[in-house]
C-alpha cells in the first residue's frame, strides 16, 4: 500500500524492495496482530421430553409476500412428537395476541411444564404474560437451516 502511493500518487522510481528495506530500517515494520477470536461455549444439549404436553417449542418466521408486504407466523410444537399445535400468522403479532393463542393452545391441550423459545426478551415478556401457567426458557440453540 505504501509502495503503491510512492509510485503512482508521489512518482519516486523505487522499487518495492527499496521501499521495504528503508521502511524496516526506520522500524515501522511493526507486525500487525491478528483478532483474537472468541472462544464461545457449546451449549448443552437439549432435554428430550419423555411423554407429549411436557416441552413445547415457539418460534417466529417471517416471510415476504410478491407485492413486497412483510408477515409473521408464530408456530407452536410439541417436542415430544414434534406435533404442530398452532400457526398464528398475520401482518402483525403484537405479544398479546400471542399471549391469547398460547392460553388457547393450553385449553385444548393443557398447560406444558416448559415453553422454549429462542429469543431471551421474548423469554421474559412472556414469563410476564404467563401469569403462573408453566416456566417459559430461553434455548441457546438456533440451528440454521443450510
Amino acid at each position: 500500500m505504501c509502495f503503491l502511493y510512492l509510485r503512482n500518487v508521489k512518482g519516486f522510481g523505487w522499487n518495492h524492495k527499496r521501499v521495504y528495506r528503508i521502511y524496516c530500517e526506520l522500524e515501522l515494520n511493526l507486525r500487525i496482530r491478528p483478532r483474537k477470536r472468541l472462544k464461545r461455549p457449546k451449549p448443552d444439549e437439549l432435554a428430550v421430553p419423555e411423554v407429549p404436553n411436557h416441552t413445547w417449542s415457539m418460534d417466529f418466521m417471517q416471510d415476504q409476500l410478491a407485492d413486497g408486504r412483510n408477515f409473521w407466523a408464530l408456530n407452536v410444537l410439541d417436542d415430544f412428537n414434534r406435533e404442530g399445535l398452532g400457526i398464528e400468522a398475520d401482518f402483525l403479532l403484537p405479544a398479546v395476541r400471542v399471549v391469547r393463542s398460547l392460553n388457547q393452545i393450553i385449553e385444548w391441550r393443557g398447560a406444558p411444564q416448559i415453553i422454549r423459545v429462542d429469543n431471551v426478551l421474548c423469554a421474559e415478556y412472556l414469563a410476564d404474560l404467563a401469569s403462573g401457567h408453566c416456566r417459559v426458557e430461553a434455548s441457546q440453540h438456533v440451528q440454521s437451516m443450510a
